[in-house]
């Protein structure tokens, strides 16, 4: 047939077969003779037939696509993140020919998610964000749809691939605390998040490894905006602490641009390091003391996870990436 794109049609009607005989050659499912079969896989091969995906998901009973799930209320510095882990998954997704359908849902609202689900439009899900009480993974569950997720969860059976919050947060806070007193505080964001209770967890640890105790007024928590950032730094400097940590960038990012306008200098008065860095703080003067975290690698595990699971493979229950600590002039 030359190099003409051939067809399920094309080959039904040169072996003299019907297309559903066709379809259960390729996808090896359903009633067929031994013979039959041979005859389709051999004709097939030979004319370089190619599925394209629609028959192949008719034929193996898949759609080919997976569901991506972020967060509806993400801030615009936790974008680079989402990119990031996005882009892994695409690459992965891509090489096992499935693609990415986005779905964005509120932390107490999963109504789209619901609404993919529900229409059968994909195999499995990635969630990019994981909560204390997290309504996805109980509807997930509760519908026996594979799913992965880019984050630690309490919530037993569900596969989760996360960075190593808690050690990379205990062994910046100790370097903190060896170059500083007790005073060292903290500000972060919602507690509900998975990954802010889990930094948390790890400033705690390291504190108690120390033997020093945590100043319970320099521990700022549930800051969500500009105004709440500004107010837990001026609160922090008129407290004498020694040394700001974020649990983020971006609340980094405030925290920074509110202590050049109040003339504080860093370090000279005040150290400054971040949970998390990224390119919100890539060029500041002076340089910030940070954890650095794969976004990419994140989302490559993740996706690989979740095609394992749709192929009925074994997969990890849970595993946890590597970090790196990065020292620089905030903490001099």
């Amino acid at each position: 047939m030359g190099n003409k794109n051939i067809t399920i049609s094309d080959v039904a009607e040169a072996l003299g077969v019907s297309k559903t005989t066709v379809s259960r050659a390729i996808s090896g499912k359903g009633r067929i003779g031994e013979e039959t079969k041979q005859r389709v896989l051999e004709y097939i091969e030979a004319n370089d037939y190619k599925p394209n995906v629609i028959a192949k998901s008719l034929a193996q009973s898949k759609t080919y696509n997976i569901c991506v799930v972020m967060p509806g209320d993400y801030a615009l510095v936790d974008l680079p993140f989402f990119q990031e882990a996005i882009m892994g998954i695409q690459e992965v997704a891509a090489m096992s020919e499935y693609d990415i359908l986005l779905s964005i849902c509120q932390q107490d609202d999963i109504t789209g998610l619901e609404r993919v689900i529900s229409n059968r439009k994909v195999d499995g899900v990635v969630l990019l964000r994981t909560f204390e009480e997290d309504k996805q993974i109980e509807f997930l569950k509760g519908k026996s749809v594979p799913f992965v997720a880019t984050g630690s969860t309490s919530n037993a059976g569900v596969k989760q691939i996360d960075h190593d919050h808690e050690s990379a947060c205990r062994e910046l806070t100790s370097i903190v605390l060896m170059n500083n007193g007790p005073r060292v505080a903290l500000l972060g964001g919602n507690e509900r998040i998975i990954v802010n209770k889990r930094r948390l967890k790890g400033f705690k640890d390291a504190f108690a490894m120390a033997g020093k105790e945590i100043v319970p007024e320099l521990v700022f928590l549930n800051l969500e905006n500009r105004i709440s950032i500004n107010h837990a730094v001026e609160e922090a400097i008129e407290k004498k602490a020694e040394c700001i940590l974020c649990m983020d960038d971006g609340i980094c990012s405030q925290v920074l641009k509110k202590l050049r306008q109040a003339h504080v200098k860093v370090p000279a008065d005040v150290r400054v390091a971040s949970f998390y860095n990224s390119s919100v703080l890539q060029n500041n003067v002076p340089s910030i003391t940070s954890l650095a975290f794969d976004a990419k690698e994140l989302g490559v595990v993740a996706c690989k996870n979740l095609l394992g699971q749709i192929e009925g493979e074994e997969v990890p229950s849970k595993m946890l990436l590597s970090y790196e600590v990065i020292l620089k002039e905030s903490t001099k």
